[in-house]
């Protein structure tokens, strides 16, 4: 009788003990879990199969590994490694600390295994991304006669991100009977989304017996990855008739689809029901808010938002940071980014990032350095976007060196690395250096991509590199990089840049679609090399092609209708902007018809054309205008817009060399003389001409009246010796002249 109210005390103790562990563990308190378990093995009180799973959810929870294989220690020991529930917590355990084949031995050991050891085992196989060993596992358990669960699912959709493989799995369910089963369906409709698969993600969800909120937002955060702004609205509209209200999550995923269409009217209407939600004070909404007007162009509204949380988290910041950055406001992004470090909130290393990709945009060498100072002072570890970041910063404010340095510190690299690296050297004008990195890049079995050589190509157009520019376009080929458009477009630019139109027709021929700059490229081609009547031929084939011309299609056709003489066509392409394409023209436009009228010898008209389309004086087209006054001797017209060229630019020597000539062309020799006089007694001097050769990749440039070239004297003594050759070439070519001239008339 004693022994027997001896065991049912034990037991009743145990059960106690596993009550307090059991709810601990509920609550999270992992620490007073394996407390009480020790506890519970001070007292003497023996543990039971439902004892150790929560304590091996506690270890893995606290990362506590050696742990929990002495708890497995214990299971041995007390005799429960054979049963179903506690293997399977073994090998759960085992899987999140990616031990698979300890897991897997567990398993093995197992002799009375049911559905659920099977599906920890598949589980920790699809943990690990090893679909080979997860699919014929749960292939052999239905031929051992154990049926899956719906957990059995989700295990493998967790790992399941091949297509095929989801509607294989979709099938079984229904075989099963699980198809009501809302968990399983909203993981099924994941599964599809993640896979590409909304058609079949929308016919699941349509065929749902009952839906709740998770089903709703999965539908709906798979349209917003596609931008599909129309398709959420339509979904949302049905929420509504469906008395299911949106969350956080839901305005988070529209807002997301917004940011990438752009649609600031959209966005707007759904901040107003947002506000109305009262949502506005949820930190993801927040940001999201932030992030689509700054995507919409709107960084005003969107530092309107972000002035308004008074607890900015590192994500908020670092939103704000690189949207100001990407809408070309460098200056208020590290103005933020300082406010940030004032706040004692430490920057991410995609806060530190788009801080110096700021510093990049604005050449801002110093702020940059301080900013790469910050981190080694804080000992902050920097990812390869944020390296990435920081030699991009270093090149662009001409610090090529400190940029090399960053690169060749960096333990690994990615093709954005490299693609940085070699975009720098042709910034700077180091042709062989880019060409250095382009085969080291290829050296190291990186393959260089569509940016790669379009920064290559680029770089021979920017130097009229014409023979590197053709060896790059053979790599092309080879490598199998077209068709790329990006590419195309810059092989035609390319050989338009570098002289060879032939060449530049024929790669534009051949791409298999044009956008706008494509047809931009070609037209601006044809005109610089004589061809304006071709340039108009072709912008009269992109009209008919069905696409609608832009500012800078504009900006090419009339820079080609005044670089040919073609002044009608060009201010009949003029007035058609806005008339019938809805096209405001811009500063740059209206510069192109005063050069064109210019050109014609138009002057007056196109004076007149400048007072009344320049709301603000611009130099460069007075200029302009004053060099036309100059060559038509119009001494009165260009007496005025002197002055105005004086007191728009007073410390310019430019303008004061450029009045000079045109006082002298106009033989007002006063006026020149005072020119000049004004001109030195301001200290001004002039910069004089020059030229670039590229000679084996390295681009040298050539200064008037430049001595200190390192091999001066060799480049006079060659010149000297050509000027001769010249001389007696034209000499030699004289007499022949007369020559042939006397024989034609004695004969």
């Amino acid at each position: 009788m004693k022994k027997i109210i001896s065991t049912t005390t034990t037991s009743s103790t145990t059960k106690s003990f596993n009550s307090i562990i059991n709810r601990l563990s509920s609550q999270g308190s992992y620490d007073e879990v394996l407390f009480t378990y020790i506890s519970m093995l001070k007292s003497n009180t023996p543990p039971d199969s439902y004892t150790f799973p929560s304590l091996l959810k506690a270890c893995t929870s606290l990362n506590l590994f050696s742990l929990g294989l002495s708890i497995h220690q214990h299971i041995v020991h007390h005799g429960f490694s054979s049963d179903s529930y506690t293997a399977s917590s073994l090998i759960n355990f085992y899987a999140k600390f990616d031990r698979t084949t300890n897991a897997r031995k567990v398993f093995d050991k197992t002799p009375n295994r049911d559905v659920v050891p099977w599906t920890a085992i598949i589980g920790c196989y699809c943990r690990a991304g090893d679909l080979d060993n997860a699919f014929p596992m749960y292939n052999e358990m239905r031929c051992n006669g154990v049926e899956p669960s719906p957990v059995t699912f989700l295990s493998l959709l967790s790992g399941a991100l091949n297509f095929a493989y989801v509607q294989a799995l979709h099938g079984c369910a229904v075989l099963y009977g699980f198809e009501s089963d809302i968990t399983l369906g909203n993981s099924l409709l994941n599964a599809y989304i993640k896979c590409g698969g909304i058609r079949e993600a929308r016919g699941l969800f349509e065929f749902m017996d009952q839906r709740d909120k998770i089903s709703w937002n999965s539908l709906i955060s798979g349209y917003a990855q596609l931008g599909n702004v129309e398709e959420i609205l339509q979904l949302l509209y049905r929420m509504k008739i469906e008395s299911m209200d949106p969350d956080q999550q839901t305005f988070g995923s529209l807002l997301t689809a917004v940011a990438a269409q752009s649609k600031l009217d959209i966005g707007r209407m759904v901040h107003g029901q947002i506000l109305r939600g009262g949502l506005d004070s949820d930190a993801h909404v927040q940001t999201a808010l932030i992030v689509m007007y700054l995507s919409c162009g709107n960084s005003n509204a969107a530092y309107q938002i972000f002035e308004g949380v008074s607890e900015k988290d590192v994500v908020l910041w670092t939103a704000m940071i690189s949207g100001l950055v990407q809408n070309t406001c460098a200056d208020k992004a590290l103005a933020v980014f300082y406010d940030m470090l004032k706040s004692r909130v430490v920057p991410s290393t995609a806060t530190i990032t788009s801080a110096l990709a700021a510093c990049a945009h604005l050449g801002a060498f110093n702020l940059g350095t301080s900013i790469h100072a910050y981190l080694l002072r804080q000992g902050l570890t920097i990812d390869i976007p944020a390296q990435n970041s920081l030699l991009t910063m270093y090149a662009k404010t001409g610090h090529l060196e400190q940029s090399c340095a960053v690169f060749e510190r960096m333990d690994r690299k990615d093709p954005v690395s490299w693609n940085a690296i070699i975009a720098g050297c042709a910034q700077n004008d180091y042709l062989s250096k880019a060409f250095f990195f382009f085969n080291k890049m290829r050296s190291t079995l990186q393959k260089p991509d569509s940016i790669t050589v379009v920064t290559l190509l680029q770089m021979s157009a920017s130097t009229g590199a014409l023979h590197q520019g053709k060896w790059f376009h053979n790599f092309v080929i080879r490598s199998y990089l077209r068709p790329c458009i990006l590419v195309d477009t810059a092989l035609v630019d390319m050989y338009c840049k570098c002289g060879d139109l032939d060449s530049a027709v024929k790669c534009f021929r051949e791409m298999l679609q044009w956008d706008l700059i494509s047809w931009s490229t070609i037209i601006a081609g044809y005109g610089s090399h004589g061809k304006g009547e071709t340039a108009l031929s072709m912008y009269f084939e992109l009209l008919h092609s069905g696409m609608k011309p832009n500012k800078v299609i504009f900006l090419s056709i009339l820079s080609a209708c005044s670089h040919n003489g073609l002044v009608d066509q060009g201010l009949s392409i003029f007035e058609s902007m806005s008339r019938e394409f809805g096209v405001q023209p811009g500063v740059e436009h209206h510069a192109c018809i005063v050069d064109l009228l210019c050109r014609a010898g138009r002057v007056e008209e196109a004076y007149n054309f400048y007072k009344g389309s320049f709301l603000e004086p611009a130099v460069d087209v007075l200029s302009m205008l004053l060099d036309t006054c100059r060559a038509n001797g119009n001494l009165e017209l260009g007496s005025i817009i002197a002055q105005d060229v004086i007191m728009l630019k007073p410390n310019s020597a430019g303008n004061y060399v450029q009045i000079a000539h045109c006082y002298a062309s106009m033989s007002r020799w006063n006026r020149m003389g005072e020119a000049w006089t004004q001109m030195r007694s301001l200290g001004l001097r002039k910069l004089p001409g020059w030229s670039i050769i590229d000679l084996h990749g390295r681009v040298t440039t050539f200064f008037s009246s430049q001595t200190a070239h390192p091999k001066h004297e060799e480049i006079v003594a060659t010149l000297s010796i050509l000027w001769w050759e010249m001389s007696e070439a034209c000499v030699n070519f004289k007499m022949k002249e007369v020559h042939d001239m006397f024989l034609d008339g004695w004969f």
